[in-house]
């Protein structure tokens, strides 16, 4: 039987896309250097992706299909790992093609021919909604210029524009290793290590535009009784006011979310849209703190010179590694349509 998929290209010029009323642009940005990641050393412990043959081991069975254990089909090193991403991602951008008839770009930092792309107008000028993916390791220092933050915020002075910006988790940041140890023990995966900081290149971003956002921690979602679904979002909806959430009860599951910390007591600035609730029956420093959810989706409405919206959400939530259902795709679709 023959495969009936569309065919794939790659390494090609970006065309852009013309406006269309009522129909926006999406454009994801995907703030990692492919070679700076792919190439880390695999004896180093922390602070790196898996190889494709320790997420095989770990997940076994599940990836011992011929598509996934054949070194003549599928890379077995880390680059195999970055690149479960990619097909993650085709239902997500399927999804939001036929809600608005625009394709949906993925542009990388550094790609994985070694082609350096910063966001700058080539990224910017036809998109409507960008979405920057912080799944950068810090310590492939990894940081926005001063000249795109500049395009950034020119680009958010454009009445109708949203950035959707979601640095991944800060997993190990502390110096005490029996932290560490609990942290490891809560969110269960053996395949995070016990030190995992992502987002240097969001952080910078988020700190150069102003904005009061800080990611912390991986949190292990609850969820609901007696099954392995995610437990809903705490949502306030009467704060939503250009309907994010509409028809949204929860996210997908995934093991090691960030809490978005809102650094300012300014409530009008970053309006928490979202909280989701921590699985309790696992220790965790922020749980032993008294907290019992963290903020899993933050808005930013315009304020000043900025027009347009910033929305904070993990990028785990835009792949279906980690599941899809009515709920994800309904966000999907409003994020692709909104107002």
């Amino acid at each position: 039987m023959s495969d009936t998929s569309a065919a794939r290209t790659y390494n090609q010029t970006h065309r852009a896309r013309a406006y269309s009323r009522g129909k926006r642009r999406l454009s994801v940005y995907i703030a990692w250097s492919y070679p700076g990641e792919a190439n880390r050393d695999v004896t180093v412990l922390d602070n790196r992706f898996s190889t494709m043959t320790e997420v095989r081991r770990v997940l076994w069975p599940a990836y011992e299909e011929p598509q996934w254990a054949d070194a003549l089909r599928f890379q077995q090193g880390i680059a195999g790992s970055l690149e479960l991403f990619f097909w993650a991602w085709v239902q997500f951008q399927e999804v939001v093609e036929q809600a608005t008839g625009h394709v949906v770009p993925m542009f990388q930092r550094v790609d994985q021919a070694g082609f350096y792309l910063p966001i700058d107008e080539r990224v910017l000028a036809d998109t409507d909604t960008l979405l920057v993916f912080g799944l950068d390791h810090s310590v492939t220092g990894q940081q926005a210029s001063i000249a795109e933050v500049e395009a950034v915020a020119a680009f958010l002075a454009r009445e109708g524009t949203c950035l959707v910006i979601g640095p991944h988790h800060d997993v190990g940041a502390s110096n005490d290793l029996a932290e560490r140890a609990m942290e490891y023990a809560h969110h269960g995966d053996a395949l995070v290590p016990r030190q995992q900081r992502f987002g240097g290149y969001t952080r910078s971003l988020l700190k150069g535009l102003g904005l009061p956002i800080e990611n912390r921690y991986g949190l292990r979602p609850a969820v609901v009784p007696g099954t392995t679904r995610i437990a809903p979002l705490s949502i306030v909806r009467d704060l939503d006011e250009k309907g994010f959430l509409q028809g949204v009860t929860n996210f997908n599951f995934h093991m090691h979310l960030p809490h978005y910390a809102v650094t300012t007591d300014d409530a009008r600035s970053a309006v928490v849209l979202a909280r989701q609730p921590i699985d309790k029956t696992r220790p965790h420093p922020f749980t032993n703190a008294g907290n019992d959810a963290f903020n899993a989706f933050v808005w930013l409405p315009p304020s000043g010179k900025r027009a347009g919206d910033v929305l904070i959400a993990d990028s785990t939530i835009f792949s279906t590694l980690f599941g899809r259902d009515q709920s994800l795709e309904r966000f999907w679709k409003n994020l692709a349509l909104a107002r």
